[in-house]
């Protein structure tokens, strides 16, 4: 046969298009939870505390639980999450001059999402919306670079404070970003319960009880889905809650939304001005016949506004909560300068916030902040990080079983030797801001990194703050003519310098994790345990107990808090037998350490 002929055939072969499914703009790729029920234990009865004014423990002698919790709490199983993968692009065949079968090209279909059509530079019209000229925290309101928030960019020009929203009950006393999204946060929310077994078991037992009944509670707080856990547990419990954020990023709107749908008074949105942050917090307080009772502060913006413009409501505090180091240092000078005229406790310095929240939380989420929004790979990285302290030692410890190389500096000899004796090696900032990668803020302090050290730093560093407060690095520094700020995606900026040189800065020098990623659920259960209880001790104990000043949790409650957690790693405490805690002068219950040991 002639190759003409067969040519010929080949041309007359009815060729069949390989079908094919493509990607549009439109179709987003989602997931699915199976969302499991919640077991939870039988709860003991409450026991009052003793009448003293310096913090002791408030159970009675031989009681194995400070309050109406039991130990015994069954961890429920995490739901199985199920992803669906779009199919590929289908090809088809077409015939050759020659005669020979080739295959077509595939054509590469681009995904457009919603928040890569949002130009950078668009502001609010409104004047007065952005404290500094080069805010850009308006385009921080997309979720690109964090699968814990999600955002409808579709309204993202229109400031939620010049909305009318009401939810589906026609409350409207709140203000979020989007209410429509409040079917997805309550999946977020009821995900969150799984891993906060503590909490669940508070919301058995009031079903009896209301220990909080009568409370007034104003909270300024990350607002995410472990937070949301917290704030319905109170309201469980009796007490009606008014809520706002202590950080212009960290809120979920999501959640926001499903807090709102379920009554909460909530003001907050992901992205917000410095004037839109105070706004919201004065909203939270401000409302013509309701006296909050009761504060629950991280990071003192909440205490000091209600102090600053509302002295006559401060006055009528019952007792305040505060859980960072920042808020406490605060509350602390508030002390000696005799201006605190409110019992606070202390949870930041609680062993189980301390340990737990700071130094294991940060161990988990400095890096999935890090790789979130920059991708980077941390084997042969140099790394300093500034502060040896829960948070920094975190920090630390996961950046050096990751491969990296990490200096630390520090200002206290202890946590110094400390810092050695781990294996890292202690410096002067000055002396490596030349060479290193990466550059992690954890003090608490202010200017730590300071525009000399930025100017100094070598193209392509990475900076960024594991401490609460957005003082430690100079970030208004950078906002001058000379400087290019150059979003690249959600909470990432690239900050360029005249010759070229560029660096790479991390929610605008705020908390890193909270800002760009999510943390850990279970170690926010413990957290949320102990503010929960510390809530219940001042608003329940009797007139001169505390005194006008700040106190640390008892260490009772401190151990109780943890024991709610063990059942959930299968764990089974030693018990002591009657000669062993005489020999030891101990109670068998409990506490086991004095106040004065260091974990």
């Amino acid at each position: 046969m002639s190759v003409q002929v067969l040519a010929a055939e080949m041309a007359e072969v009815e060729l069949k298009d390989v079908p094919s499914k493509e990607l549009t703009p439109e179709s987003p790729l989602t997931t699915k939870a199976d969302d499991k029920g919640i077991v939870e234990s039988e709860p003991k009865a409450v026991v009052t505390s003793a009448t003293t004014p310096t913090m002791e423990p408030i159970v009675k002698t031989g009681d194995p639980s400070p309050g109406f919790l039991t130990p015994n709490t069954k961890m429920p199983q995490a739901s199985a999450m199920k992803r669906t993968d779009p199919q590929q692009n289908g090809g088809e065949a077409f015939v050759n001059r020659d005669g020979t079968v080739a295959e077509a090209p595939r054509l590469k279909k681009q995904i457009q999402f919603a928040d890569q059509k949002q130009e950078f530079n668009k502001r609010p019209t409104k004047i007065g919306r952005r404290s500094l000229s080069r805010s850009i925290s308006q385009s921080s309101t997309d979720s690109y670079g964090s699968a814990a928030s999600y955002t409808d960019s579709s309204d993202d020009e229109t400031s939620p404070r010049d909305k009318q929203q009401k939810n589906s009950k026609g409350n409207g006393d709140f203000c979020i970003k989007n209410i429509k999204q409040a079917d997805f946060g309550r999946r977020e929310i009821e995900i969150a319960e799984q891993e906060m077994p503590a909490l669940m078991a508070l919301r058995k037992r009031a079903q009896g009880e209301k220990p909080l009944a009568g409370a007034k509670v104003v909270g300024c707080t990350h607002i995410t889905a472990q937070t949301a856990v917290l704030m319905e547990t109170l309201s469980a419990l009796g007490a009606q809650c008014r809520w706002a954020a202590c950080n212009i990023y960290s809120t979920q709107n999501e959640v926001a939304a499903a807090l709102a749908e379920g009554g909460f008074s909530v003001f907050a949105w992901k992205g917000e001005s410095e004037d839109d942050f105070w706004w919201c917090i004065d909203r939270c307080v401000n409302l013509e016949g309701w006296q909050p009772n009761m504060i629950l502060d991280d990071g003192g913006d909440l205490t000091h506004w209600i102090y600053k413009k509302y002295p006559n409501m401060f006055k009528k505090i019952k007792g305040i909560v505060e859980e960072s180091v920042t808020g406490v240092h605060r509350l602390y000078q508030l002390s000696k300068a005799g201006k605190l005229c409110v019992p606070a406790m202390n949870v930041n310095d609680s062993v189980t916030k301390q340990k737990f929240d700071n130094l294991y939380c940060c161990r988990e989420s400095i890096l999935d902040g890090l790789k979130r929004t920059t991708d980077v790979m941390f084997g042969g990285k140099q790394v300093v990080v500034c502060g040896y302290g829960e948070v920094g030692k975190g920090c630390c410890a996961a950046l050096k079983a990751m491969g990296s190389i990490v200096y630390v500096t520090e200002i206290d000899p202890i946590c110094a030797l400390q810092a050695c004796m781990d294996g890292f090696r202690l410096v002067k900032l000055n002396e490596v801001i030349r060479q290193v990668d990466i550059v992690i803020t954890c003090t608490g302090n202010k200017n730590v990194v300071v525009r000399e050290y930025l100017d100094r730093m070598k193209n392509g560093c990475i900076v960024c703050n594991m401490g609460h407060s957005n003082t430690e690095i100079d970030v208004a520094s950078l906002r001058t003519p000379e400087l290019t700020w150059e979003r690249v995606r959600s909470q990432v900026d690239h900050v360029i310098w005249p010759d070229g040189k560029r660096i790479v800065l991390l929610a605008e020098g705020r908390l890193l994790n909270l800002s760009c990623s999510t943390v850990p659920t279970f170690v926010l259960s413990i957290t949320a345990t102990t503010q929960a209880l510390a809530l219940i001790e001042l608003y329940n104990a009797p007139e001169g107990r505390y005194k006008q000043d700040v106190y640390l949790l008892p260490k009772k409650m401190d151990e109780y808090v943890a024991s709610l957690h063990l059942p959930t790693f299968d764990a089974h405490l030693t018990e002591l037998s009657d000669e062993q805690a005489k020999y030891l002068g101990l109670n068998k219950n409990g506490p086991f350490k004095p106040n004065y040991y260091r974990y």
